[in-house]
Parts: structure tokens; sequence; C-alpha cells
């Protein structure tokens, strides 16, 4: 199930959502190197957040393999990697998913907090969604990156707001797909139940792999979060517009 667009109106342009997309594509183009080799692992190396390296768990020179038969040389903690892990990202459909995910989700977010609170939200978001996967693995000498614990908080708050609002996805159904349009509460269920089920088998693996327990995190810190964030006479003006189009083929 893979969400192509919302019917939600948005009353001001996502100016925090469009920054947030360029930045991180920035990066995966300045920083990673669009995913090549060296340059990918590097900035794993450089900016990946690594739970054993961040609680003292891992000695200062422990080498981790970052791909590419490459290792990397811990120089001891680095908090700031809590933050740098957000912008970077394995690979060309890490990177795209997330970014879809935070267009289609983040404007009506934006549109009742404003841009700087959203930006504070999706970081505090990022946040507690990385703590999440950590508390799983505190020892873990895998590098953890990508948006994906922040854009969970996106769509927890999207959840709470707009349950009923219709979400546009993509189906597969084998060879047969198709679209329908489903209630936001229901679409976002189903992702947060995927990310359970994923989640369940590796507590406390060190392996590599999705971060689920980094997206139930941050799905969890959103549906909190949300209720500081938005502002009432933003949600009221949202609130006033009235949805563009209805769908042929829905559920509910």
């Amino acid at each position: 199930m893979f969400p192509l667009r919302d019917e939600n109106p948005r009353v001001h342009k996502p100016v925090a959502v469009i920054a947030i997309i360029v930045l991180n594509g920035m990066v995966w183009l300045f920083v990673q190197g669009l995913g090549g080799g060296y340059a990918l692992a590097e900035s794993l190396c450089l900016y990946g957040l690594v739970p054993g390296d961040l609680l003292g768990h891992l000695d200062p020179g422990h080498a981790i393999p970052v791909g590419n038969n490459l290792m990397c040389r811990l120089d001891g903690p680095n908090p700031e990697t809590v933050l740098t892990s957000m912008f970077m990202h394995g690979g060309w459909f890490h990177i795209l998913g997330n970014m879809w995910f935070l267009w289609v989700f983040g404007d009506n977010i934006e549109d009742v907090m404003g841009p700087f609170r959203f930006i504070a939200f999706y970081l505090l978001c990022g946040a507690a969604a990385a703590f999440a996967q950590i508390l799983t693995d505190p020892s873990s000498p895998i590098p953890m990156v990508g948006a994906s614990g922040a854009i969970g908080g996106v769509m927890g708050a999207y959840a709470l707001l707009y349950p009923r609002a219709h979400v546009h996805t993509l189906i597969f159904l084998g060879f047969y797909i198709t679209t329908i349009a489903v209630p936001a509460m229901f679409m976002l269920g189903y992702w947060f139940l995927i990310q359970i089920i994923g989640g369940l088998p590796g507590l406390g693996s060190s392996g590599g792999g999705v971060a689920f327990w980094a997206h139930i995190g941050g799905f969890v810190a959103g549906l909190v979060l949300v209720k500081f964030f938005k502002r009432d006479d933003y949600m009221q003006a949202h609130q006033a517009q009235t949805p563009r189009r209805t769908s042929r083929h829905r559920w509910f």
C-alpha cells in the first residue's frame, strides 16, 4: 500500500517541507555522492548514528563495516550524529521513498504549525525515533541513517489530526495493480502494524536492515508532540477549506 496523494487541502505553502526535501537532496548529492561507493561509506562513518558508540559501549578505534568492504574506525561518542543521521540515506529507494512520504503527509502538518514549529517538531520526532531504536540494542555497532523516523512522526501527527482524510494509494495484488482511496487512519494504521510486525523479530539483534523501532518511536512521538506544536488558529483555517475532489474508487 503506497500513498500517491491525499484529499486534504492546505492553506499555506509548505516552505519547511520543501526546504527539508531540498536539504536532503543536497546532502545526497554533495555529501553522499548520489550513493556512490566510497562517498556513501564515508558519510555513514562520519554522520551515521552508531548506538554503541554514542552510549560508550564501543571503545574508540573500534572498526565497524560501512559497506563495499570498507571499515570505519570510531573516534568516541558523537552526539551530533543524532541530528546528522536524519539527513543521510542508504540508497536511492531509501531517499526517494522517504521524501515522497514527507511530501504527501508533511504539507498538512506544517499547515497547522507554521514552518518554524514544524521544523522543531520534525527534529524532535527524529531524535525520539533514534532513541527508540537505540533502546532495542544499545550496543549495536551498525550505523543508523535516514529521515524515516522523523517522517514517522509526521505520519503519527497526520493520523491524529486527519483520520478521515482520504489517501489515494497504489495497491499491488499479484500482477494486478490498482488505486483506491482509503481513510488516513486505515492506511497509516496498516503502516504502523507492519512496523510492529517487522520490528518484533529484531529486538536485541545487532543485524542491519530496516530500523522498524525508529519508525514506531517516531510515530508515537508525533502522536504526542503534535498536541503541543499545532496552532488552533491555523487548525481552524485549515478546517475551513473544502476538499478539492472526491474519488470514484474509495473504501469506507
